[in-house]
């Protein structure tokens, strides 16, 4: 069935729809992975957005159920250069097609990914539909104009408090999208996870007794959730403080510090960051669209790690108060391991700060 990418720009891309037959809306980015697709789908990170995969051959491999990301594919859409219609590897239990016609989600193929890369690249996320339908201009201003990812965090995080027993150190985790390898890293260090909505409030977190704070990833804007800066704020100095992409962002909000949108975002397993101690050149995973700008940092936090591309903030440390975080992904799925040793990092400075705040 013919198919159409429509952005908010008025370009349109035609091709042919798989997976779910049904009209969608979202924020139109692109990810630079070669392998993935399937963490990508899954990770919550990516809700309300269209996503557009630069790699031209997606499928070739299959989805199995041991690589999911989260419950079910959290994208609005997918965008590939070609699908792979008959995938061969031992590990594979679906086809791409099958998965997402199972979780509601519409794809385009055919379309020139390179050609639509370019275009977001030179003017910015945008707006899109995906459609297999003829739309009039007024259907089409309606459809864009009624898309807001304002809530994409509520519509991710947790909706119970959930419990992962462990003989290490007592992590209590806020959730807002959190990717299911981020917990599998700290389990594997033999962590106690309390796993929190995004709207727990300080108290009830500092009443399970946690050895640290963990603020975890998660979609949109950071300044949609102000109300969880709020309770960050009263973290500071109760507790020692990790986190990771957008829980770096909020924590970096938390201090007086703050965020803004980047012209198309880090998506990627390719993207090579700084470490400031060190000097290393580490290549990382990466997915987001929002990054921390420093402005308003106090002097006691510094700058960890920097982004070779473009210069952003990657990580921050602040020297009074156990608190480091960064903005890549220690976790990877897809991508390198080069920084997993993030999460020992993570540990040590969750386990000094324990000491100094007890």
């Amino acid at each position: 069935m013919k198919a159409r990418l429509i952005l908010e720009n008025g370009t349109v891309f035609h091709g042919r729809a798989f997976g779910y037959l049904k009209e969608t809306v979202g924020e139109v980015v692109f990810n630079t992975g070669m392998t993935g697709y399937q963490e990508v789908l899954t990770d919550p990170s990516y809700y309300g957005q269209i996503v557009t995969m630069t790699y031209p051959l997606i499928g070739n491999y299959g989805i199995n159920i041991d690589d999911m990301q989260s419950k079910g594919a959290k994208v609005r859409g997918f965008v590939v250069r070609e699908k792979c219609n008959e995938p061969s590897n031992w590990r594979c239990e679906f086809e791409l097609d099958t998965y997402l016609k199972e979780n509601r989600i519409l794809g385009i193929e055919g379309v020139d990914t390179r050609a639509l890369t370019k275009i977001i690249r030179n003017y910015g996320t945008m707006k899109g539909i995906i459609t297999v339908r003829d739309l009039t201009d007024s259907q089409i201003k309606l459809k864009l104009d009624g898309f807001s990812n304002k809530n994409a965090v509520k519509e991710v995080t947790t909706k119970e408090i959930k419990v992962q027993d462990g003989q290490g150190l007592h992590i209590a985790i806020m959730d807002f999208g959190i990717k299911q390898n981020i917990i599998d890293s700290f389990k594997k260090r033999g962590c106690k996870l309390t796993i929190f909505p995004a709207g727990a409030n300080a108290e009830d977190i500092l009443a399970v007794e946690p050895d640290g704070v963990f603020l975890s990833n998660g979609p949109g804007d950071p300044k949609d959730i102000p109300e969880s800066i709020v309770e960050i704020k009263k973290l500071v100095g109760k507790k020692p403080i990790t986190g990771i992409c957008l829980g770096h962002q909020l924590l970096a909000l938390a201090l007086g510090g703050n965020t803004e949108k980047l012209k198309f975002g880090h998506r990627g397993a390719n993207h090579p960051v700084k470490d400031m101690k060190t000097g290393k050149i580490m290549i990382t995973s990466q997915n987001h669209g929002y990054v921390v700008t420093g402005e308003g940092l106090p002097e006691d936090v510094n700058v960890t790690h920097i982004n070779v591309n473009d210069n952003t903030i990657e990580g921050m440390r602040h020297n009074k108060y156990s608190i480091y975080s960064i903005q890549f992904h220690p976790e990877a799925c897809p991508g390198p391991y080069d920084t997993a040793g993030i999460f020992d990092e993570f540990i040590d400075t969750i386990s000094k700060g324990g000491r100094h705040n007890a």
